[in-house]
């Protein structure tokens, strides 16, 4: 099963266009493209398959705003984007100039600055009392902004160019010509890659909070760039079946995607400039708008019609609140902050993600609604002696567990002392997002091996005697591809600084131990990629490394932390380097451009990432260390990285072991495994009841999903996404294709925007807060009047 319904090998030529553009495919020659086949001949058999549309020679705008086949189904209305050769084809151009300059000034300069701004930005975000990302489609925006300026004022042999000069290969590195698209992909894919906080920096963090024990300058930077760099040659050794095929759609990059096409293709056309006063409307409306939910009015977050009503209650809190961390579940809360119903920047959006997906999420949030309110109120676990929601450890009367009690001066678990402590405890919620997590690695295996596993199989055999006739990566033909070698070398050199700083550092990780871990992160890779690739999700596997680790290395939860870093951050990063070559087959970015472009984002984002967290350590280390922190500065990310080596690496044996009220936990991969089977079978039984669009490792995962954060924007996320993938998609096919995921890009885009000023001018990133008035929209407790619970 798949999120969309396309072959994976393909078996004819590419389509060639017509002369009016090279991205609009006759319907006979998709027909062909299909490769296998059994897509078209099921539509021809329906009567689905129309003939091409023409279009009037006059209206130039619509031959370029269809860049391919309106298809029209029996009614003559525009059939829905459904398959991924529909994602392919006909929401993506395949128009493409080889001859288009990537490496000038422009990208050289606005790469580098972009990079270190994004990890310099990123960073700070990381130490927020709300953890916030730096959004790839800002960077996207700003650097088109930059570019357009640069494209005139630089001197060079550009006629748009202020300055012009005669041409010579100097005057063409300068300004060749007007600031192109893959200038700015490159551009783009530099800065979005130093952009998140390093996940070593939390290890070296919490060994100066925890442990007061400060990394070399040296180690720490080489073990930044090796863990970020190791699961690059992991991915690349994938792009046969995770990048190369239609099937591996990535939708969330779609709305990016797309965004390019607006910004640098077809200007002088009509209705591409419809779309371009759209997106820059829309982008503009959403940042004047954000600035109410996120600083004036901030009850627009989360408008409880059950709180307002009863204001006095701690269960209508718990189940109706969640306008404030950790407070409550956000049942029919009414969102109006598109940092929570949106995507944020972030991977899945109501807008752009599959309603099959998202159907699966919601169906996991309603499921965990009612666990966690089942648990707590029948005291599970003593559920009622912590909060409702929270990652941390506590002891069993509520307080929060000392974890420097039960340890020795090497930070090794001492027995004695624990037995004296007592083992933790977590809130109940906790519990099942835990439950939840472990649960989805044995549904993921399964998912792929029922779903998915023959047609990888097919593809991996049939990779040297058949080519794949993606349309995409047919264009890309005409560009070298990255030789394995690259790869493999890029693997071989980030392991050997991972075993050689490992050791340098005192992690306490041993050689065989690190290898286990990478092991273990390729032998999951393909089944998260898989998953990323098709629905637009790919859930945490920390969980299940930090077990791994914790039964390789039992009491050293600075190992655990090492263990984590090589097993699930090279999975992370073999999925963003995997996404970023699908988006240079998109934007027909060459290979080599995009590789590039990764690596050396990784080593300024590493060495930006140290320095900065550096210094907020040195400067804040009493806030960072406070469970509440201050509205400026939060330890909250810290707290929960080392809070999971504390209870897996230190404790994992006493705290899991059978018997003990938590050793159920590593057992519950093995009902993940049995998850996925139920459904399979149904499909195989009854094939058109739709049991193949349920994501099993998807509903699970979301099963412990509200455990942490705001969670106010659920209701209103099911209700847009039912909206956009259900109705726009079926029923107003034309303009979901134009318009829906253009609008998620100005959406994210505006919001991100207004994050990012909002942050530095009043919300305290500069490092003073000023906090808007108290008012009816900004009261002094709960900004949804929901009882106050912590």
């Amino acid at each position: 099963m798949a999120a969309f319904d396309a072959p994976i090998l393909e078996k004819t030529q590419p389509p060639v266009a017509p002369a009016h553009s090279d991205s609009f495919l006759s319907e006979s020659e998709k027909d062909k493209d299909s490769g296998i086949g059994k897509d078209s001949e099921k539509d021809k058999e329906a009567g689905h398959v129309q003939p091409p549309v023409e279009v009037a020679s006059d209206d130039v705008g619509e031959v370029f705003d269809d860049v391919r086949v309106i298809d029209l189904d029996e009614n003559g209305k525009e059939r829905p984007i459904e398959s991924a050769r529909d994602y392919a084809t006909r929401l993506l151009s395949l128009e493409d100039d080889p001859s288009l300059p990537i490496f000038t000034i422009r990208t050289v300069i606005l790469g580098i600055g972009f990079a270190a701004f994004a990890s310099v930005l990123g960073q700070l975000f990381y130490f927020r009392p709300q953890s916030i990302s730096v959004s790839q489609l800002f960077l996207q925006i700003f650097a088109f902004i930059l570019g357009k300026a640069m494209e005139e004022v630089i001197p060079g042999t550009n006629p748009n160019s202020r300055f012009p000069l005669r041409d010579s290969w100097w005057a063409r590195f300068l300004n060749p010509g007007p600031f192109n698209i893959k200038e700015h992909v490159a551009i783009t894919i530099m800065g979005a890659t130093s952009s998140d906080s390093a996940l070593a920096i939390s290890i070296f963090a919490a060994q100066d909070l925890y442990y007061n024990v400060k990394p070399n300058a040296a180690t720490a930077i080489f073990t930044l760039i090796g863990s970020q760099l190791i699961g690059y040659g992991l991915a690349g050794m994938m792009r046969v079946f995770l990048v190369w095929p239609t099937f591996a759609v990535y939708p969330h990059i779609i709305p990016t995607v797309q965004l390019f096409d607006v910004l640098h293709r077809g200007q002088n056309f009509f209705l591409q400039k419809k779309r371009v006063r759209f997106f820059w409307g829309t982008l503009v409306a959403i940042f004047v708008w954000e600035w109410f939910p996120e600083y004036i009015a901030p009850t627009l977050t989360g408008v409880s019609i059950f709180c307002l009503a009863n204001q006095d209650s701690p269960w209508f809190s718990r189940i109706f609140g969640g306008a404030t961390g950790n407070e409550g579940l956000g049942m029919f809360s009414l969102c109006f902050d598109w940092n929570y119903v949106g995507a944020g920047g972030g991977a899945i959006g109501s807008l752009f993600t599959p309603l099959s997906t998202q159907m699966s999420m919601y169906a996991g949030t309603a499921v965990c609604i009612i666990a966690f309110c089942a648990v707590y109120a029948q005291n599970v676990w003593k559920s009622q002696n912590f909060p409702f929601l929270s990652q941390l450890l506590f002891y069993e009367n509520g307080t929060e567990y000392n974890q420097l009690l039960i340890l020795n001066d090497d930070f090794t678990l001492n027995s004695t002392k624990l037995a004296e402590q007592g083992l933790p405890y977590y809130a109940g919620s906790q519990v099942l997002f835990k439950v939840s997590r472990t649960m989805y690695i044995g549904a993921a295996i399964m998912h792929f091996v029922v779903w998915h596993s023959k047609d990888v199989w097919k593809l991996l055999k049939h990779t040297k005697s058949e080519e794949i006739d993606d349309p995409h990566y047919q264009k890309m033909q005409v560009y070298k591809e990255c030789p394995l070698w690259w790869y493999a070398a890029l693997f071989v050199a980030s392991f050997a600084m991972a075993i050689a700083t490992s050791y340098t550092a005192h992690s306490g990780l041993p050689w065989w131990a690190l290898i286990v871990s990478l092991l273990v992160a390729a032998f999951l890779l393909p089944i998260i990629g898989t998953l990323y690739c098709t629905v637009g999700y790919a859930p945490s596997i920390e969980i299940l490394i930090e077990m791994i680790g914790a039964a390789m290395v039992p009491g050293k939860p600075v190992a655990n932390m090492y263990a984590t870093l090589y097993g699930y951050n090279s999975v992370t990063q073999a999925t963003s380097l995997l996404r970023d070559l699908k988006m240079g087959q998109y934007t027909k970015l060459p290979p080599r451009v995009t590789f590039t472009c990764q690596v050396l984002g990784s080593i300024i984002g590493g060495v930006l990432n140290f320095v900065v967290a550096n210094n907020v350590l040195t400067a804040n280390r009493e806030v960072l260390l406070d469970v509440q922190g201050s509205n400026v500065w939060s330890g909250q990310n810290i707290q929960s990285y080392n809070t999971g080596a504390i209870a897996w690496g230190a404790l994992g044996k006493d705290l899991y072991k059978p018997g003990t009220q938590y050793g159920f936990i590593p057992w519950m991969i093995l009902v993940g495994l049995v998850w996925p089977i139920p459904f399979w079978l149904a499909h195989r039984r009854w094939p058109k009841f739709g049991f193949d669009k349920v994501f099993t490792p998807i509903l699970t995962a979301e099963l412990g999903i509200l455990s942490v954060g705001i969670n106010s924007g659920i209701f209103m996320s099911f209700l847009l996404a039912v909206f956009s993938q259900y109705y726009l998609r079926k029923y107003r096919a034309r303009w979901f294709r134009k318009y829906n995921f253009l609008l998620s890009a100005a959406l994210d885009g505006g919001t991100q925007i207004m994050v990012f000023v909002y942050s530095f001018a009043v919300g305290g990133a500069s490092g003073s807060a000023t906090p808007f008035p108290t008012w009816a929209l900004n009261p002094a407790g709960n900004p949804d009047y929901c009882k106050r619970l912590t």
